[in-house]
């Protein structure tokens, strides 16, 4: 059996990956006809409808990338230790997956309800900032520290990785806040019909998003590319 669970995970984490990025390309794609006001409002909705629904699958993806990746650490950790104790017993494996299962549901809950339960938005909000956080500490020192935790392989790869998976976590969060007035602005369109402001503020919400977009799909294809290749490592 060997390697073959390490070789399974790896497929996982594949699998999330081009989850995530199809799936935030399809959203991508739906937005441009959600901005359009060359088509009816009832067909916008219906581009908005088909965009939220393919929204699900980067948000799910993007939970699971935590508790898969510490997996594939657990399962190949060189050595790793923290203050002389393994980094990955099999407890903190299970607390991870334990505490995703958690942050997943928050985040459908948030999805489906689009942020009514305010306790949802504000916990699910809150984990985030924290993971945030946690990783960057996590992967500044992972890069610039000779031997992190013990660690002899030169896995600066994987501390950038790390980065780069808690940017991706950050631009989401700054979609959020771009996309406030999306909300009341389509709300308008679909009532009162479409007026030059209300067109601007549903475009200025929406393509306010693509840096943040752009941010996220780069940091989604470099950490695949630092998880494929591993530079520097001394595997």
């Amino acid at each position: 059996m060997g390697s073959h669970p390490h070789g399974w995970w790896i497929i996982v984490h594949i699998v999330l990956f081009v989850f995530w990025l199809g799936g935030d390309l399809g959203v991508f794609y739906s937005s441009r006809y959600v901005i359009d006001p060359a088509l009816t409002p009832g067909a916008r909705a219906t581009a908005l409808h088909i965009m939220s629904g393919l929204d699900l699958a980067p948000k799910v993806c993007l939970v699971l990338f935590l508790p898969s990746g510490v997996t594939l650490m657990a399962l190949d950790p060189h050595g790793a230790t923290l203050f002389g104790v393994a980094l990955f017993p099999w407890w903190i494996v299970g607390g991870t997956w334990i505490f995703a299962a958690g942050w997943l549901t928050l985040t459908v809950i948030q999805h489906r309800t689009h942020g009514r339960f305010r306790a949802v938005l504000w916990t699910d909000l809150g984990i985030r900032y924290a993971v945030v956080f946690a990783l960057t500490a996590c992967g500044v020192y992972t890069v610039a520290v000779d031997e992190p935790f013990g660690v002899t392989t030169e896995p600066r790869w994987l501390g950038a990785k790390i980065l780069l998976y808690a940017a991706s976590i950050a631009a989401g969060l700054g979609i959020r806040m771009t996309l406030r007035p999306f909300g009341p602005a389509f709300g308008a369109l679909m009532t009162t019909g479409s007026t030059d402001e209300v067109e601007r503020a549903i475009r200025r919400s929406v393509d306010g998003c693509l840096p943040y977009v752009w941010t996220i799909w780069g940091s989604v294809l470099a950490a695949a590319a630092l998880g494929v290749l591993k530079p520097g490592a001394n595997l």
